[in-house]
């Protein structure tokens, strides 16, 4: 890139200060300082303008927005694992380069989930709560005081074993737990060997039999609302419900009923059907001590955001080096 122009790069939301640095250095680079939400406006400006564009989960870069690009616009470096808020095909059609920054991002989704399958049965924030906001409710240790559930012997289910959902099984099995799986297909033998883990084709049936749910399926057209109000009533009224994947692939109103009349014991979740925005009656089963409530920091490191960050420096210098990015996302016809 030393022989040509630096390309315009528009990023849309506040990065690492290291990762920041770097890409001024390397790229004529729009930052956004204030780490507003940029408006469709800024958005449509942006796209008519730069050759880049580097935008995160938080927005929407479907196809009206792309259909509006200029001719300059080139490659959107997405810094994200997933790209459902990409219309990758809208972009393809420009004869736009999408990419996205994967497997980053495991160890520390993997992390956050099996800290929510230690909260929600043993009431951990329900208990600082008390401690915090209600001083005088602790009266010392009692017998019979926040009993929750032992989570040793009893039987997970996760729902998409990729890169996550393998790296979940594996602190779930050291945790004592049992491991079972619903996929698209199985995995490999020798690593469901090793997790001893029982594979289900039907996610009905397993969902009627596992104790605790961990949702780590990407979120597409196939999986929204995979877990339908219908799918949710087979779960057994102890087992426990934990989402680090997208807020979408549950239906959050049916999951809030079975939270209510006690179908479903408990739920974590660090995703919701309508971020920002969250249904109010979570919040007050929140308070209810019914459900654990994080705002998406799955993957909030330090290290894991720098790490994304290298990865679309990475894209794009690829990019404009003449090579094919090294995480391209290709349109679903191809």
């Amino acid at each position: 890139m030393t022989n040509r122009k630096r390309p315009k790069v528009y990023i849309t939301r506040k990065l690492p200060d290291a990762v920041e640095t770097r890409m001024c250095e390397l790229f004529e680079t729009e930052l956004n300082v204030d780490d507003k939400p940029r408006s469709q406006p800024e958005l449509v400006a942006a796209v008519k303008s730069a050759e880049v564009l580097v935008p995160t989960v938080t927005d929407r870069i479907d196809a009206a927005l792309i259909e509006q690009a200029g001719p300059q616009l080139k490659l959107i470096a997405s810094f994200s694992n997933g790209y459902d808020h990409i219309d990758v095909d809208a972009a393809a059609k420009k004869g736009i380069t999408v990419t996205n920054t994967p497997n980053v991002l495991t160890e520390d989704t993997a992390d956050m989930t099996m800290a929510l399958i230690l909260a929600v049965p043993r009431r951990l924030v329900e208990g600082a709560r008390i401690l915090m906001d209600q001083p005088g409710e602790w009266s010392g240790w009692s017998p019979t005081w926040m009993l929750g559930r032992r989570i040793w012997g009893k039987r997970i289910g996760i729902i998409g074993m990729g890169r996550i959902g393998t790296a979940v099984a594996r602190r779930a099995k050291a945790f004592g737990l049992s491991i079972h799986y619903h996929n698209r297909k199985r995995v490999n033998p020798t690593t469901e060997d090793d997790l001893e883990a029982t594979y289900w084709d039907s996610l009905d049936q397993m969902l009627a039999r596992v104790d605790i749910v961990s949702v780590n399926c990407p979120s597409t057209p196939a999986t929204f609302h995979l877990l339908s109000a219908r799918r949710l009533a087979l779960m057994q009224p102890t087992s426990y419900i934990v989402n680090t994947a997208r807020g979408d692939i549950i239906d959050e109103d049916a999951l809030i009923l079975c939270l209510r009349d006690g179908s479903i014991a408990g739920a974590g979740l660090d995703v919701f059907e309508n971020e920002p925005a969250v249904n109010p009656k979570l919040v007050k089963l929140a308070n209810q001590g019914k459900v654990v409530l994080l705002p998406h920091t799955g993957s909030a490191t330090i290290e894991g955001r720098i790490d994304m960050g290298d990865k679309v420096i990475i894209n794009i210098r690829t990019y404009f080096d003449g090579h094919r990015p090294p995480n391209r996302v290709l349109p679903s016809r191809t």
